[in-house]
Formats: structure tokens, sequence, C-alpha cells
């Protein structure tokens, strides 16, 4: 199924069928971050395909002459549907596509990019071999001139790819996808993803070009870049920076490449921050010179700072809270890879709908759109590699060489504030504590993120024994309300530093925060980055407003992160279904929830569906005010009684509490005590209690109030 893919192809909206009516998914640039796409063509679409089962063929010269009896749609790993092949556990296939370079290109040379293909691949090109790449979530790219014939206009090229997935995956950085044998964590992981699942391109670029572009703005006067320069004239290239604001100002500066490195500092008078508030971007002109052209590279930049200041989180000097979802990135139909563009754009949408200030993408590098959209939508991203499950040492390495590969991709974004390595001691085999080797390992990861990029916090080993670490994070799942309430409690005051993780049916361990002494108990920010519970749509949301104000509750606790946006597969703990389509959790929007400010009720509750049931007594409820803003507040607490379930826009008025209640930022308020009785008519009922600013109800919580019996 031979096809020509040429410029004219390439769409800006949707996919969009080719000139060959063939499918051509993902149209616009794939590096919003790295634009050259003055001069680029898109090999999205159908490409041949043959499986090899046994892998037979391990050469392309052996490979069958004529047409392959599949096609496959690209960039959708063969297990999906999306890809039209929907095969699970081959091991190795072949993939095939030719195009035509534009006579605009002579002289320059052709660079053929893959977003990321898992787990293998070795590239041909008119039958010469390109390359090779191992590692199934990073990019790689090949000068494919000479083997094109590309000082031919209008040159004809072939290219073939063998990719190999192993089954066993158990040595290699796979995250969520799931491994025959088995990981220790088959219960969470999903349908593998196999082949090339991001997209394939080629540019265009000089002879000498950029190679890595590093963009930081944590000065938050200035853009600091670093231009790495390859090619034949990297000695005498010069590199010209240039920042442009939204209103048009422009500030550019020219350094000469010593070492193939060119460092450039631009001083921005009248520094906008980058902030979820206000998503201010540079845009940002690279430009390389030498006697081989010019090669131009566009991209953004924001200033943007994160810090720890004690146990506090820093955004540009201002306090942070984190109210984070955790995404696992996978889609029904096809799989790691989204539907489209927009899909990506709709999930950064639904946390922020949802109240939530910060998505972390979990074992996965995302595609680089949904980075940019999280930069223009002010989405803050904890940014976190693969697992391994193993620890072996080719499984340490496969871990390890996705770091540089992490910061060099998604470094130069702002909304990446966190660093994200191990996550609860996978690859690990479960047990740091009792292996010195193992800590010593994670306390190596660490070292190597801190020398690439010490710009951001970084977590060693997310939500169980941290060795060496930025951001104390904890994961923790209890379903029993006072149990959790109490220990959150405790975690946050120190009189626990370990909890009970349910590792098997019958296998329930406490898993310690901290590996020894060295780790600092106190002095080091202090948060949640997995909660939830519940089997039902009302139990998860239940949960989800019980458990989210005790954590709410204590000051020391910087953030959380609620798992998770969407289901995947047989995991069905989001609050939007697989498809993205909202869950009815309770008759409350989640954004009462997660909101800049919220109330805490004093209760603990009896069920989902009932939160406490006091017959025809009257009965008290104290209620605090938790709040994130910047300026301090001061209003009253009000409340009114709805039919059972009713939704927050039937609170009009209620009976108002006459104390005046001063909030100050991040720091829980004092009580104040609604005295209610369920209505005489009813035998259950919704109390309604908001907090009233100036007129304006700024915060709500909501009590299910029924009679037993």
């Amino acid at each position: 199924m031979r096809h020509t893919i040429t410029r004219d192809q390439v769409r800006t909206d949707r996919a969009q069928p080719g000139t060959d009516g063939a499918l051509q998914p993902y149209p616009s640039f794939p590096r919003p971050d790295r634009d050259r796409s003055s001069a680029w063509l898109n090999l999205n679409g159908t490409w041949d395909f043959l499986a090899d089962v046994g892998a037979q063929f391990g050469d392309a010269a052996a490979l069958p002459d004529g047409e392959w009896d599949a096609g496959i749609v690209v960039p959708y790993s063969w297990e999906t549907q999306a890809s039209g092949v929907a095969r699970s556990w081959l091991e190795t296939a072949w993939y095939r596509t030719t195009f035509t370079l534009p006579e605009a290109w002579l002289g320059r040379r052709a660079i053929l990019n893959f977003g990321a293909v898992h787990r293998e691949a070795r590239v041909w090109v008119n039958g010469v071999f390109a390359g090779s790449h191992a590692g199934g979530y990073t990019p790689f790219e090949f000068d494919i001139t000479d083997a094109a014939g590309a000082t031919a206009s209008g040159s004809g090229v072939e290219v073939v790819v063998r990719v190999s997935a192993p089954s066993d995956k158990r040595e290699i950085a796979h995250g969520k996808q799931r491994s025959i044998p088995r990981d220790d964590y088959d219960g969470v992981s999903f349908t593998p993803t196999s082949g090339i699942w991001q997209g394939v391109w080629v540019e265009a670029r000089p002879s000498t070009h950029a190679t890595v572009v590093s963009l930081r703005g944590d000065s938050l006067d200035g853009i600091d870049a670093v231009v790495t320069v390859g090619g034949p004239n990297a000695g005498s290239a010069t590199v010209t920076v240039r920042a442009v604001d939204r209103d048009g100002r422009s500030v550019e500066d020219v350094a000469s490449v010593a070492d193939g490195r060119a460092g450039v500092r631009l001083p921005i008078a009248d520094p906008v921050l980058w902030s979820p508030e206000d998503r201010h971007l540079y845009t940002v002109t690279v430009t390389v010179t030498t006697s081989d052209g010019t090669d131009t590279v566009g991209s953004f930049a924001g200033l943007r700072s994160i810090e720890r200041d004690g146990e506090r989180l820093l955004l540009n000097g201002e306090p942070l809270y984190l109210r984070g979802v955790l995404d696992q990135g996978y889609w029904p139909g096809s799989g790691l890879t989204a539907p489209d563009e927009s899909a990506l754009e709709l999930d950064i949408d639904r946390a922020a709908d949802a109240g939530y200030n910060l998505v972390r993408k979990h074992l996965k590098f995302e595609d680089p759109r949904w980075l940019h959209a999280a930069d223009v939508k002010g989405m803050l991203v904890w940014a976190e590699p693969a697992s391994t499950s193993r620890f072996l040492p080719a499984a340490v390495d496969a871990f390890e060489e996705q770091i540089e590969a992490m910061v060099e991709r998604d470094g130069n974004h702002p909304s990446v504030i966190v660093w994200g390595l191990y996550n609860e001691e996978w690859g690990m085999d479960w047990d740091i504590p009792g292996d010195p080797d193992k800590g010593a390992t994670v306390e190596r990861a660490y070292d190597l993120l801190a020398a690439l990029d010490s710009s951001r916090p970084i977590v060693d080993n997310s939500g169980w024994t941290h060795v060496k670490t930025d951001l104390v994070d904890w994961h923790c799942y209890d379903e029993a309300p006072a149990g959790w309430a109490a220990r959150v409690a405790a975690l946050a005051d120190g009189s626990e530093d370990s909890f009970p993780v349910r590792l098997a049916p019958d296998y329930i361990p406490d898993k310690a925060i901290y590996a020894d002494d060295r780790v600092p108990r106190t002095g080091i920010p202090f948060l949640n980055s997995e909660y939830g519970g519940g089997f039902t749509n009302l139990e998860r949301g239940w949960h989800l407003r019980w458990q989210t104000q005790e954590l709410r509750r204590h000051n020391r606790i910087v953030g959380y992160v609620y798992t998770e946006l969407a289901d995947v597969e047989h995991e069905t703990a989001g609050f939007l279904y697989a498809d993205r389509s909202l869950k009815d959790l309770g008759g409350f929007p989640l954004s009462m929830v997660n909101s800049e400010t919220t109330l805490v009720l004093d209760v603990v509750p009896l069920e989902a569906g009932t939160d406490c049931a006091p017959g025809r007594e009257a009965f008290e409820v104290p209620v605090y005010v938790s709040h994130h803003g910047r300026a301090a507040l001061v209003g009253r607490i009000a409340s009114a009684w709805t039919p059972a379930g009713s939704p927050l826009p039937e609170v009009a008025a209620g009976q108002v509490v006459a104390v005046d209640l001063a909030v100050s930022p991040f720091v829980l308020s004092g009580a104040v005590t609604v005295q209610a009785v369920l209505p005489d008519d009813r035998n259950t009922g919704r109390l309604w209690i908001w907090f009233e600013v100036d007129g304006a109800q700024v915060a709500h919580a909501f009590l299910d109030v029924g009679v037993l019996g």
C-alpha cells in the first residue's frame, strides 16, 4: 500500500485525508517548542505493515518483494483499533512508506524524526541502514540526506522500519504497559503500546544547525538560552536569540559557539511572569548562521520560578498550593496515543474545569503538543519517566537513559514544575529500605537529574520511601473516613512516618516514608500525590469530597494529587469515563472541592448518600475555611436546606451565622458553628453551607442528611 506524502498534505485542523485519500492524523507540526515548520513533511498516515512472527527477518534486504499484506495508520500502536491492525502480543513488525522530497530542499539536509517508538527501532532509507534507537518513550532522529539522494531535486525516498517490542518488559522502561511474564504491579497495568506511537516527520536543515535549544526563565528577569550546534562548521557559527512579548516588544543578542555551544542571556525590561493566572509566553526565535546557511528554530519561554522555602512551595516567589490530578494518558481505541490533537487539549480543559491546577502525567512522556497546551492554558505539570519493574543492571540502565532525554525534550516548558523519577519503588523490587544498593541507585538518579536541571524540585521515589528528594510525597488509600482523617493528621504532624499498603489481598506491609535518618523529617514541602476510594460513582465522589477536605485541613500539607482523571480499561477510578465524558459523582461540581477557597466540615461522615443521620434532633456543624489565595478574606458562613441531591444552583439564600470570620492565606481558619435541624416535612435533605464575602459565595460544601430506620 504505497503512497506519496507531499508538503501540501499538511493540515492545520484535525486529521484529514491526504492526496491519496489515506488518513493523515496529527497534521500540525509535532514540536511547537522546536518549530521548523517552514520546511517539513508530515509522514503520519497509512504505512505498509508486515507482522514478523518469530522475528524471521533480521534485515531489510531479506524482506519479501512487492506489496505487503496489511497497512497501519501511524502514529497508533499496532494493538489499537485506531491503527487498523489491533494485534496483541506481536513482538516484531515492519513498517514501510515512500515520500518525495520537495525541490526547495535542494542543498539542505533531510532529517527523519520519530516522536516515540516502543521499543527498539532499526531504520533503512532506500535500502541503506540509517541507524537504530532503543527506548520506547524518547524521540530520535537520523540524517537521511545521503541515503535519500537529496542532492537531486524531487528525490523519491523509501523508509523501512523494523520494530522489536518484547512481551517481557520487566527490564525495559514500559510504565503501565502489561508484560508477559507479568509485573508485580500487573493489576494496575494495561494493554501494551507497541510500534510507532508518536509522530514521524522529516525536516530540512542546513548542514550546520541547532541540535538542542535550552531555554530557562527562572531568574524572572530574563531568558537564559543555551544552544548546542552540530555540523561541519559549528566552530564558526554565530547564534542569535530573539524574544518577543505579547505586545510586540523584542530583545535579542548574538553569541559565538565555543565547544559546540553558545550561551545567550536576554534581559527582559518590565518582565511579565508566567503563571496559571497569566499564561504569558515569550516567542523565541533561535538562528544559527554559518556558510552552510541559516537554521531557524521557533520556540517559547516563560519567566517562571518554582522553588522550596522551608516547607512551602513558591511559584514566582508566592506561596503555591498544588491541587493535582493523576493522568495516565490512555484513550479507548488508541492507547497511549490520543485519538487526535483536540483530545490532548480536552484533558487539560477537563482538569481545569474540575478545579485542578496541576496534572501529574503518570509514567509517560506525553506528546509535546500536550505540554505546549499546558503552557498556553496555565496548567502546572508534574512530569516523570516510564518505570521498569526489576532491580537488575539492564533495567537500571534503561531507566536512567530516559533522564537526559526528559530534560532535553520537556525542560523548556514553564508548565513543568516538578520532575519525578521512580514511582513506588517500581524497579526496586518494592524494597528500598532493605537493600543499600537500591537506595544508592535512587540517589544516583536524583544526582543525574539535578546536574541536568536544578531549576525544579525533584521527587526521587514518588509515594513511598524517600532517599534524596526535594519534596516528600506519599501515596495512601484508606476508605474508612475516620481512619483516613486520623492517618492524614498523624502524617501531617509527624507522629507517624509510615502507612499500610495493600500489595496483595493477603499482603499489607507498612511503607516507610523515609529510607533512613539522613532524609529530613521537617523543613521540606510535604504533600500527598495519590489518594482516592470508592467503587460506584457515588462512592468515588463521596470519598473525593471527604478525603480532600482532610488534606486541606492541615497547614503543613502543600498539595495533593487525586487518582485519577479518567478511567483506563479495568481501572474505574477516574472522575471521567474513559471516553472523557463526565461522571455524576453525587450532584456537585468537582470545582467545589478543588477551588482556591473551600470549606472543611468537622464531621465524621457515615456513608455515601448519608453523611450524617441526626434524626429529628438539632445538630451542630463546625465549619472551617481553607484558603490559598494571595489576599486575606473576611466574610460570614451561611446555610440552606435543599432536597436531597440538589445541585448548588438551587441555593439562593439561607440562614447566616452572625459572626465575621477572618481567613488568612494558607492557614486554616478558626471554626464557625452552623446550627441545623432537618425540615419537618422531610426524611432526607441536603444542607448546603457556604462562605460569603461581600455578597458573593466564594466557597461551598454540603451534608447529605437522613433519618435512619
